[in-house]
């Protein structure tokens, strides 16, 4: 029998997503990517298609973040996610770096 193990969230994490899920909608979609030495990102795509981050330790915390908040749906960057995704000037503005 495998040994489980169980993936500890951090709750400033927990907090930042929930806060993400209140204030743009539910469900929220989330995929997490692994960012290297810097751990994961997971990216957050409200339901109305705000974009937002949360930084973890690796993929396995992003995924426990995601199960952690109710409302958050993992996900992967597929047409339906990115679809919901919606842009506005101000974002694209900081993008630029401006």
């Amino acid at each position: 029998m495998a040994e489980q193990t169980s993936v500890e969230v951090p709750p400033r994490a927990v907090k930042a997503a929930a806060e993400f899920v209140s204030a743009h909608g539910k469900p929220t979609r989330a995929v997490v990517q692994n960012i290297g030495r810097a751990g994961a990102r997971v990216v957050l795509v409200g339901k109305d298609g705000a974009l937002g981050d949360v930084v973890v330790a690796d993929v396995a915390t992003g995924e426990a973040l995601c199960a952690a908040v109710p409302d958050v749906e993992l996900g992967e960057w597929d047409r339906e996610t990115t679809a919901a995704v919606k842009i506005g000037p101000v974002h694209r503005h900081r993008m630029a770096g401006r």
